[in-house]
């Protein structure tokens, strides 16, 4: 018999996603317990268990993302599953996972005006199920670099703009360092230009502290600062596991983009990724590959094998949907 519960053993929770074929950072008990300490986060943790033997079939690590707090913001309210629901191989691992979203379905339309799985790996052999469950497929890139080889050919395989553009700020005299939680402030700030020029909203500072106080003391995540004669002038927090480097959040000043600050950190941690044995260095997305999207330019340049993974969404609220739709354009407008 297969029974879901939101009471899961760490350790065996841990050892699953690790073990698993597809496991990654986002499904882990570290994340959860980042978006537990995040302001206006609400982590959603869910398995599905063999009552026989207490074995994990199946697990779903979510997050409820609203942009304030109070009434208005359940018409912000949405909900993410990155890189899940992970489950285990067959046809038990099929009917594990049909159980797992049934019952998550019926809280996530509680909490969240909608649902997005962030697919990490192909997952069309799920699309008939998911499918029937109202999840509707949508076309979405990345890029994926692969470091499993010398520093001299993964330099070959960038485009010559970005070759250029890294040897400039070199020759201009900054530099990249990898900082602690101090630096954390001058980051956030940084970032809050990027996102406010970009007419988009951030999360808060909490989310970055929580990653400095769970992941960075568990070799989970880095921040990487650009620095100009002693200025702070961009940065990059990186995620950790296994054998990637996920890229997930960046910023630069807007008054020291000539520097090329962008391109020579995402050089340094690709450079310090092959060092460290890592295998591959995951972009985090490139956008909907029939809409422009400059961020997804830059990273092409990098030389990255394309994929397109894509994403699932499911509606729990039309009504809600319709409103959050035209608030995101005023507030998009008023920004």
């Amino acid at each position: 018999m297969i029974e879901i519960t939101n009471h899961l053993d760490i350790k065996q929770w841990s050892e699953f996603v690790h073990s698993h074929s597809h496991g990654n950072i986002f499904q882990t008990p570290e994340i959860a317990e980042v978006y537990k300490r995040t302001k206006n986060y609400e982590p959603i943790t869910l398995a599905a268990i063999d009552t026989k033997n207490d074995e994990i079939l199946a697990v779903l690590q979510a997050v409820v993302i609203k942009e304030m707090s109070g009434f208005l913001g359940t018409f912000s309210a949405r909900s993410i599953i990155q890189g899940g629901p992970l489950f285990i191989d067959g046809e038990k691992g099929i009917k594990a996972l049909k159980i797992l979203m049934e019952y998550y379905n019926k809280i996530a339309r509680k909490k969240a005006i909608y649902t997005q799985l962030r697919n990490t790996w192909d997952t069309s052999a799920i699309y008939d199920v998911l499918n029937k469950m109202g999840y509707e497929y949508e076309e979405h890139l990345n890029f994926l670099m692969d470091l499993n080889c010398s520093k001299e050919i993964l330099f070959s395989k960038l485009k010559r703009d970005k070759k250029r553009a890294i040897k400039k700020a070199k020759e201009r005299g900054v530099k990249v360092v990898k900082e602690d939680k101090t630096a954390l402030p001058i980051f956030y700030e940084i970032l809050q230009e990027t996102y406010d020029k970009a007419k988009l909203p951030l999360a808060d500072i909490s989310l970055f502290e929580a990653v400095f106080d769970i992941l960075v003391p568990n070799n989970m995540a880095n921040l990487y600062m650009a620095k100009y004669n002693n200025t702070y002038i961009a940065g990059r927090i990186t995620l950790n596991y296994r054998n990637v480097i996920y890229d997930w959040f960046g910023c630069s000043s807007q008054d020291y983009l000539s520097m090329y600050p962008n391109e020579l950190i995402v050089w340094h941690v690709l450079e310090e990724g092959i060092d460290n044995g890592y295998k591959v260095f995951d972009f985090g997305g490139a956008g909907k590959p029939d809409k422009e999207y400059g961020v997804r330019d830059f990273k092409k340049r990098f030389g990255g094998k394309p994929v397109n993974y894509g994403r699932y969404c499911k509606v729990h609220s039309p009504t809600k949907m319709k409103i959050a739709e035209k608030g995101f354009k005023l507030y998009k407008r008023i920004k």
